[in-house]
């Protein structure tokens, strides 16, 4: 009996030691549920393929990224990871694949890739050949699903024109994060195709709620006549309506907002009609990026479909779906998602990737 539970005990040690190691700096704050639903889909995403995963929390803070970066390249080689994934947040990707690609650790992008002509890393493989690639949710059809939705319900209420044209203001995150840009454009995407919109203005809050209030509060005063507010992320929308509803507008009937995120209070929000658009699901670029490194450490490289990939994973919120998000996943347990369904490696007769969150809702 020993010499069996011996044995099991080896053949459960080789496993491990044979376990794909891999970090995620999370560029966002531990209590922030936008990044944390993303952490926590990459460890149900990790569970499913046998992956050893460590999640650091930056804070949102660049400095606490580099020094997280700089611990992981001084441990002993014994115990660094295989592969360190992160995100290009705010134009700081470039330092981190520096130094990781330096010390010989093999590197990821996710949620948001390079930016052509900003910090001049080349494309994935070149320059730095450790850095393997980027998967990024398709951050400029955020903006385009949940403008034209925000414009259709502002045209539907009869809101005043001036001089022939819907106002609106914006409220964008930052102008470093390729993904706050591309949200910006897919905005503008959707106004330019209305035609009967005017973008009176646009502002930067920082993804921050506080920043939103300061920032709306000049807005409101500005453009009286503005309608429409948009908004990159669900903090900031959540902010704006505290604007306005301090001045007594409602939202959802003298003032329309739109964001982007699931939270529960944006959820929340959709579903009571205080909130006109939401578009969300794009947590899980973290998870399907663990899922590419999984088919390229076991041999099945996922070059063949581009080394930088953007994904539709964003999905457009009503009521009916919101409350079906909430029941699936409102305490952020994402372990009835089969993550190996998605492996070419575990599913050989998988030819193409195909990654969005809608189908996850079934």
């Amino acid at each position: 009996m020993k010499r069996i539970v011996l044995g099991i005990g080896l053949c459960c040690c080789a496993i491990q030691a044979l376990a794909m190691s891999v970090v995620f700096i999370n560029p966002g704050k531990s209590d922030e549920l936008y990044w944390l639903s993303a952490g926590k889909a990459m460890q149900a995403a990790a569970d499913d393929l046998g992956v050893t995963l460590e999640v650091r929390y930056a804070e949102r803070n660049h400095a606490q990224a580099l020094a997280q970066v700089r611990e992981i390249i001084a441990r002993p080689l014994s115990n660094r990871p295989e592969y360190v994934i992160f995100s290009n947040e705010k134009g700081t990707g470039p330092e981190l694949l520096k130094l990781l690609d330096g010390a010989g650790i093999k590197t990821f992008m996710a949620f948001n890739g390079r930016l052509p002509g900003v910090g001049d890393i080349g494309q994935p493989r070149q320059q730095y050949k450790g850095w393997l690639g980027s998967l990024e949710p398709d951050a400029e059809q955020a903006g385009y699903l949940t403008a034209r939705s925000l414009i259709n319900k502002a045209r539907h209420a009869g809101v005043p024109r001036v001089h022939g044209k819907l106002q609106m203001v914006a409220i964008s995150g930052d102008p470093a994060t390729p993904s706050s840009l591309r949200r910006s454009d897919g905005m503008r995407r959707a106004i330019k195709e209305a035609g009967d919109v005017r973008l009176v203005d646009e502002v930067y809050a920082s993804w921050s709620q506080e920043h939103a209030l300061a920032q709306g509060g000049w807005l409101y005063v500005r453009y009286p006549q503005a309608r429409m507010v948009w908004a990159g992320n669900d903090l900031m929308a959540m902010g704006a309506m505290q604007v306005w509803g301090h001045r007594g507008k409602q939202a959802g009937k003298d003032v329309f907002f739109s964001a982007v995120n699931t939270s529960d209070e944006a959820l929340q929000a959709v579903r009571d009609g205080r909130l006109s658009a939401l578009a969300g699901g794009h947590f899980i670029a973290g998870a399907m990026s663990l899922v590419l490194l999984y088919d390229y450490d076991k041999g099945r490289d996922f070059a063949s479909e581009g080394l930088e990939q953007r994904w539709p994973l964003f999905m457009l919120f009503d009521a009916n779906s919101a409350q079906q998000f909430m029941r699936l996943y409102g305490k952020q347990d994402f372990s009835r998602i089969d993550f190996r369904r998605y492996s070419k490696v575990l599913n050989p007769a998988l030819k193409r990737y195909s990654f969005s969150f809608k189908p996850l809702l079934k």
